[in-house]
């Protein structure tokens, strides 16, 4: 039987763990069957040079880690897309979206309980000899203290970008107010209304249709953030996390994204949700790793051996529709809303390949991070991660919150 070889592309940054992990669980695959037909999943990481328009692309699905940056790895994404039908995580095209203040639209039009949010011009000039004339004709003058007392202390100022809690300041007064505003320079930045008291801080990392929601402590240092925590939300709070966190996805066309959301009670405040470059760290997911590394070489195998096809733009009919239906209540438009989730990932048709085509990956992967390979890659993280003098306590710690998955695992495999 003639197998078709598909190729995985990975856009990468400075990114070293995670594709040794996608690229080892990749090749212990080997040969599946999928309705009739055998597959085999390759990697590629992917090197950006000069690039004829009409070339064709080789890869069959690109995962994106670098594009969100930089504008030439973005172009090539574009190129290839519209050209080569490769599928990609994510879509280029929406890369505006993922702008947090379109995000926040988004969801505030669909309902969610956003934080009341302000967008505020930038407080320098920027660098363009339009700027003065720009701003003298057509800037309104504002009083920046007296929009932070209506929308009530405490408040965040952060970019309408984001990336990586870049130029986040928390607000509890007018002298924070004036010196983070002071300290925006150039950038775009929003004024949120802080959540507080908030019962817990979670996050929920989804790939494709699948989703973890993680017990998140931003407080802590990174390593310590994600706690190993199965129960901390209510069966309802968890499904609706689970549901904001899809509908963000299949809305903006994201594959591959977190969502962070603040709970006060059954109350769910999502705070920011376009990540779509989102952190899957061996040093900060740990426990939580190897289910990231699963959950993404099976969606990239589904997509690959199905061709499914990419849908590039935001299509709002069928969201908005829901949104701005007088008879339904919140429970119920959450409902309409997982539905076109679901339909948009494909999901019932996704766990059947799953079942049929992968139904070793979880043991595979279980082998695999109880190998002496995987403690290799555990240890060479943790001395390109941390100073010399913590190498010991890091791999310890991490050896430690693995090992508990492990064990879980076995629990679960018998």
């Amino acid at each position: 039987m003639t197998v078709r070889n598909h190729l995985v592309g990975l856009l990468l940054g400075a990114e070293e763990d995670w594709p040794t992990a996608f690229e080892a669980i990749a090749a212990g695959l080997g040969v599946f069957d999928y309705q009739g037909r055998s597959h085999l999943l390759q990697t590629e990481r992917v090197r950006i040079s000069p690039f004829n328009l009409r070339d064709r692309a080789r890869h069959d699905v690109v995962i994106d880690r670098l594009a969100y940056w930089y504008y030439h790895p973005r172009e090539w994404l574009k190129k290839v897309a519209l050209m080569d039908d490769v599928y990609l995580m994510n879509s280029p095209f929406t890369f505006q979206s993922m702008e947090k203040h379109a995000a926040y639209c988004a969801l505030i039009r669909l309902g969610m309980k956003v934080p009341d949010t302000v967008l505020v011009p930038y407080k320098n000039p920027l660098d363009n000899v339009r700027w003065a004339y720009t701003a003298r004709n057509y800037n309104d003058p504002f009083d920046l203290a007296e929009i932070a007392a209506e929308m009530g202390y405490p408040l965040f100022m952060k970019p309408f970008d984001g990336g990586g809690w870049r130029g986040v300041s928390r607000v509890d007064d007018v002298a924070d107010l004036l010196s983070a505003y002071d300290q925006s320079g150039e950038m775009l930045m929003h004024l949120q209304k802080s959540v507080e008291p908030y019962d817990v801080f979670a996050r929920a990392l989804t790939i494709g249709p699948e989703s973890m929601v993680m017990h998140f402590r931003p407080d802590e240092p990174m390593h310590n953030r994600y706690a190993v925590d199965h129960d901390f939300l209510s069966p309802s709070v968890g499904a609706e996390v689970t549901t904001i966190a899809q509908t963000v996805n299949a809305f903006f066309r994201w594959e591959f994204n977190s969502c962070e959301m603040l709970i006060q009670g059954d109350t769910v405040l999502p705070i920011d949700y376009a990540n779509a470059c989102p952190d899957v760290a061996l040093t900060s997911l740990h426990y939580y790793f190897p289910w990231a590394m699963t959950a993404l070489v099976r969606w990239s195998a589904f997509c690959a051996a199905t061709d499914r096809r990419a849908r590039l733009h935001v299509d709002t009919d069928p969201w908005f529709a829901v949104a701005d239906d007088p008879e339904l209540d919140y429970a119920a438009k959450l409902r309409a809303y997982q539905r076109l989730a679901d339909e948009h990932f494909d999901t019932v048709r996704y766990r059947e390949f799953c079942a049929a085509a992968l139904p070793h990956l979880e043991e595979q992967v279980l082998a695999w991070v109880d190998s002496p390979a995987f403690d290799r890659m555990l240890v060479q993280t943790v001395v390109a991660t941390y100073p010399e003098a913590e190498h010991e306590r890091f791999v310890a710690h991490f050896r430690g919150l693995v090992g508990l998955w492990v064990s879980d695992a076995h629990g679960r495999h018998g």
